[in-house]
């Protein structure tokens, strides 16, 4: 009679790992608004304080396209000198 022997399979053992301690948030700072401007970074800085000019008299009375505001607008600055530079 032959025997029949017995199949062992090997069990992989795992070592349970400890849970890692939770970082406790850290509180919130709010974020406030200095009080005093920057001055304008690169480009442009145009001063319309002061303008008593109307749209109208900028564009006139018919509608526009925007290219066409953006080319009025920039020869009213510089016939005005109104810019920094």
């Amino acid at each position: 009679m032959a025997v029949k022997k017995k199949t062992t399979t090997k069990r992989k053992t795992t070592t349970k790992k400890k849970a890692a301690p939770k970082k406790k948030a850290a509180p919130k700072k709010k974020v406030t608004k200095s009080k005093s401007r920057k001055p304008a970074f690169g480009g442009y800085a145009i001063n319309f304080a002061g303008r008593k000019e109307t749209a109208e008299q900028i564009f006139g009375n018919k509608p526009i396209a925007p290219s066409e505001m953006t080319k009025k607008i920039w020869a009213f600055v510089k016939a005005k000198s109104l810019s920094n530079r």
